[in-house]
């Protein structure tokens, strides 16, 4: 690959899904589509919350309780003896956030969608490859339906992880406990019969749980999840009150392209501006000794005014001594054998 393009021969080499794996999969989607389009609409009235100063102290106690931070799972030190650890994720939307999610798809949206997997992810793998630095990467299994060259691009280099982002980028903050489940489901089995490997991260579309993903997550045995803000540092997910085992790799708007770099939104701020608080988030926890985990997008992150701004903080970044890059699943399972979990 040269100047962040796929050449043609590795174009060629690029996995891709056997037809017999597309169809049904496809025909998935569109009964998916279908029943969600025969579903009545909600009764606003119905959602309306009651605020929190007419709640009882058992009720706060209880909501706030439902899932929280417990036990830092910090380690002393990051493999190598590494003095901090660097989690580069991306987040592969691409058509799945860009119109399909809620049926309000167009040709424009679509297109800027299809950009994700055309042009930025391979312009950001060939980023990470030349540097040798792997990343995990988020996916909606409809993003691979849709493109599965993605699949070979991603798994040329031999050390990306490949982890769960939802279905088709669903809210699945708003659905019921079986259809939640059935589409987690859904996920896991397509990416683990695609890529080869058994998908062990979670990412909520959104960032969000329902009341019943976590325990979702448990029964289906996944190792961490990468959603939720309560600290900067590894910790263990409790559940009303008891610990679940299940490791949580914390995220934060402020270290997420997409909110920041969309030019038709009200948080714009121009990328060399957010360069330097990645630069100053990473340069805290350096100090600190903990971990700095960016979350990225490759239909944002991968537009050449922007792939320079990730360039140069990975230069910066490995200016520095002690540094180890890996995986979301490389750190949850060092965390989860220095803890003794």
């Amino acid at each position: 690959m040269e100047d962040g393009k796929m050449t043609q021969s590795s174009m060629q080499m690029s996995h891709r899904l056997p037809r017999k794996h597309a169809i049904p999969a496809l025909a998935a989607l569109a009964a998916l589509i279908g029943a969600t389009a025969c579903q009545p609409s909600p009764d606003p009235s119905a959602s309306e919350n009651i605020p929190g100063w007419q709640w009882s102290d058992e009720q706060v106690l209880e909501t706030v309780n439902a899932v929280r931070a417990g036990r830092s799972l910090q380690p002393d030190s990051w493999p190598g003896g590494a003095r901090v650890a660097v989690l580069l994720s991306f987040d592969v939307d691409n058509e799945t956030v860009l119109g399909l999610r809620y049926g309000d798809a167009t040709v424009g949206s679509l297109s800027k969608g299809q950009f994700g997997a055309r042009v930025a992810l391979p312009r950001v793998v060939d980023l990470l490859d030349r540097e040798g630095i792997p990343a995990s990467f988020f996916i909606p299994a409809v993003s691979l339906v849709l493109d599965p060259s993605q699949i070979g691009v991603i798994q040329a280099a031999g050390h990306h992880e490949f982890a769960i982002h939802g279905w088709i980028h669903e809210l699945n903050s708003s659905l019921e406990a079986d259809v939640e489940r059935a589409l987690l489901q859904r996920a896991v089995d397509y990416m683990t019969e695609v890529t080869g490997t058994r998908p062990l991260g979670y990412r909520a579309p959104s960032w969000n749980f329902s009341p019943n993903t976590l325990g979702i997550l448990r029964e289906m045995g996944f190792l961490y999840d990468s959603s939720l803000m309560a600290d900067d540092r590894p910790y263990e997910i409790d559940a009303n009150g008891e610990p679940t085992g299940m490791i949580e790799l914390p995220v934060e708007w402020i270290l997420d392209d997409a909110p920041l770099f969309n030019p038709l939104g009200d948080r714009y701020s121009p990328p060399r501006d957010v360069l330097q608080v990645w630069k100053d988030d990473f340069d805290g926890a350096y100090a600190e000794g903990t971990m700095f985990l960016l979350t990225m997008h490759p239909h944002v992150i991968g537009h050449r005014s922007r792939i320079v701004v990730l360039d140069e903080l990975i230069q910066y970044i490995k200016g520095h001594e002690d540094v180890w890059f890996g995986t979301h699943l490389q750190a949850a399972r060092w965390v989860k054998e220095q803890a003794g979990m």
